[in-house]
């Protein structure tokens, strides 16, 4: 912990976390549309959209674009920074639909399980913080 915040410190869990917890909501937009004729399933590189938002967070500039002067303000930053990708089709559907309800829960499954690692070891570090805190007051 010495030089540096702990906002630096905690910052890349934080960033995968606001990640995760995205691409559980494109996971679910995606299984919502199961049965909705020519809907494309969509996903992101998750290695690649943490890779930019590490990048961006450094560099200061990670933002969301406003498309019209109209739009609300943003709330979170990740959704709009993350572009995401049609999944690859891997069987026709007769209706359009890309959607592959095993592959959808499994992705479900997965991210889920990762967002927990990652909130388990965002509390592994802030346990530790507090053993050190306490050790300098007594």
């Amino acid at each position: 912990m010495i030089g540096g915040t702990i906002k630096s410190h905690i910052a890349p869990y934080m960033e995968a976390m606001n990640l995760r917890a995205y691409r559980q909501q494109v996971l679910a937009s995606n299984i919502a549309n199961a049965d909705t004729p020519y809907y494309k399933a969509r996903d992101f590189d998750f290695k690649e959209a943490y890779a930019t938002a590490r990048k961006g967070q450094a560099d200061g500039d990670l933002r969301l674009a406003r498309t019209h002067e109209r739009h609300l303000a943003p709330s979170n930053r990740v959704g709009g920074a993350v572009p995401l990708a049609y999944r690859t089709e891997y069987q026709s559907a007769v209706d359009g639909n890309t959607v592959d309800m095993d592959m959808e829960r499994g992705q479900i499954a997965d991210n889920g399980l990762q967002y927990q690692i990652l909130a388990q070891m965002l509390s592994d570090r802030f346990s530790g913080l507090q053993r050190a805190i306490a050790s300098n007051q007594g």
